[in-house]
């Protein structure tokens, strides 16, 4: 792959997104790559994946509008529908996704972030939806995921009607990331944060995934019935015996096996 670099540490899958002439603007070969990047993880030996930009001017800095700029109705459709490809990828993907914005993620960009599970961010990453300034809608997601993530139909209206940035400070205030570091730590502290979910059961971290993803799409008492569900299948696992039987006996260590 030419655009996205994948490498693994330990129980944790680093991807980068290696654009940097263009900001890592999201064109279909960046895109066709990540999608192709995710499905290359050893699922077995990875607990978490983090995903970020290759320098830290960008995490993405949108949709390659030299591409879109002279696409007519099918081209965009086609566009969109792998966009959408790529956020269901990540969205998805069984193990816990990190992104380390770490500049503008704007666009395209901030649509790929709000597909992660988690958001942390460098004190100069930027976020915004400037689509309306350029003639046309959100086109991976933007519209549905926004207001969902921040809790505030309110100011997820007003960011997409306006189409203006929110710097990290405001981003983390309105809910959009979990923390905010200077950029030069900010992957460091990351991978903290990967290498502490990496050392759960990986059962239950899918189950809990799925479980949480469910709540975009049930209602409470569906919801607590596939929770219900998801719980007790944890019980068939040698990695919950593993886990109590650890904490019975005052075990820091545990040996999760992923059966």
């Amino acid at each position: 792959m030419a655009k996205v670099i994948l490498t693994q540490q330990g129980y944790v899958a680093l991807v980068t997104i290696n654009r940097p002439e263009a900001m890592n603007a999201l064109n279909q070969e960046v895109i066709e790559e990540l999608i192709d990047a995710f499905d290359m993880i050893d699922i077995e030996n990875t607990r978490c994946v983090i995903l970020t930009g290759a320098d830290d001017r960008a995490f993405v800095a949108g949709a390659d509008i030299a591409a879109m700029a002279n696409m007519e109705n099918e081209e965009a459709r086609a566009f969109a529908e792998l966009g959408h490809e790529l956020m269901e990828t990540v969205e998805y993907f069984p193990m816990p996704v990190i992104a380390a914005v770490n500049g503008y993620a704007l666009g395209g960009g901030c649509e790929l972030a709000m597909a992660c599970d988690i958001r942390i961010a460098s004190e100069n990453a930027v976020f915004g939806q400037p689509e309306v300034g350029l003639g046309i809608t959100p086109g991976f997601g933007g519209t549905q995921r926004l207001p969902r993530l921040i809790g505030s139909m309110s100011i997820a209206k007003e960011l997409l009607y306006t189409g203006r940035n929110v710097r990290s400070d405001e981003a983390l205030r309105i809910g959009l990331v979990s923390a905010v570091y200077p950029k030069e730590t900010l992957l460091d502290e990351v991978w903290k944060v990967a290498n502490r979910i990496a050392a759960n059961a990986p059962i239950a971290l899918e189950n809990t995934k799925s479980s949480v993803n469910a709540t975009m799409e049930l209602g409470l008492e569906e919801g607590i019935e596939l929770e219900t569900d998801l719980f007790s299948e944890c019980f068939d696992s040698e990695d919950q015996k593993e886990g109590m039987t650890a904490f019975l006996e005052k075990r820091k260590e545990k040996n999760f096996k992923n059966r």
